[in-house]
């Protein structure tokens, strides 16, 4: 069963991706999870890999929720992950 998600791009990260703002995404498994969607993302974008697969270089936002480091979850159809870079202040 597949689940459809989407996922948004923020500053560099959209850069990285081809200039994407956002993406529905098809998953191939209900079982899939936040880490999991890192990897996918790196192979599909190789030049998001070093900083999607880098928790403390890129912060997954599930749902306008913070997913913390080292935290891992579940995501379901509908959902939506943004991707978000450091901020720097000026």
């Amino acid at each position: 069963m597949t689940i459809t998600i989407k996922v948004l791009f923020f500053a560099s990260a959209r850069e990285a991706a081809d200039n994407l703002t956002s993406l529905e995404l098809e998953l191939d498994d209900e079982s899939c999870d936040t880490k999991q969607l890192r990897k996918i993302l790196a192979n599909k974008f190789p030049r998001l890999a070093a900083s999607v697969l880098d928790e403390e270089s890129l912060t997954l936002a599930l749902n306008e929720e913070y997913v913390l480091t080292g935290q891992v979850l579940p995501l379901k159809a509908g959902d939506t992950v943004a991707l978000i870079p450091p901020i720097s202040g000026g």
